[in-house]
């Protein structure tokens, strides 16, 4: 694994989703913080911008959820929108069977791995998960789970979300 780079940027939500109590008790992120902040679109943009010539993978902790979210704004992301993810609640899974629960704090409490005190932002998140991931493709490895990189996404690959476009609804008559 190389790291080629960092970004990180608050998003301003949507005016139908609002920041909750719990948002805030779990993040530090107010409502006054995203106010300023540039939009989905925006932001996906800049980071696509970042993406150099592939093949590689997005990783995530429950990648699905991010698979989405990038399908979303694929039009403002395409390079992104069009890479595979690698999702290390599959691979925690596949290494680690039986372990009960595959949330993040489980698997850092799993390898010993220091729970960050700002958790739940983003790049401290983004950190912790690249230790998981770590370990886990060295246990993974180690028990001859995988070698390659086709290995791994037989094991915890996902390929990009395609969004089902809008049905055209056609009337059969004007009445």
């Amino acid at each position: 694994m190389v790291e080629v780079g960092r970004f990180e940027s608050l998003i301003r939500p949507p005016a139908d989703v609002p920041v909750t109590a719990f948002d805030t008790a779990q993040t530090g992120i107010t409502t006054p913080m995203l106010a300023a902040a540039p939009t989905a679109a925006t932001v996906m943009a800049r980071l696509d911008a970042h993406l150099s010539v592939p093949p590689y993978r997005l990783v995530a902790h429950h990648a699905s959820t991010e698979a989405g979210m990038i399908a979303h704004q694929a039009g403002h992301c395409p390079t992104l929108a069009s890479t595979p993810l690698l999702d290390t609640v599959r691979l925690a899974k596949a290494v680690l069977p039986g372990l009960g629960t595959y949330r993040l704090d489980s698997l850092l409490g799993y390898y010993g791995i220091p729970r960050p005190a700002d958790r739940h932002r983003a790049m401290p998140d983004v950190e912790v998960t690249v230790q998981v991931l770590a370990r886990l493709l060295a246990d993974g490895c180690a028990a001859g789970r995988w070698r390659t990189l086709l290995d791994l996404d037989a094991a915890a690959g996902l390929q990009p979300k395609r969004l089902s476009p809008e049905p055209v609804l056609e009337q059969s008559a004007l009445f």
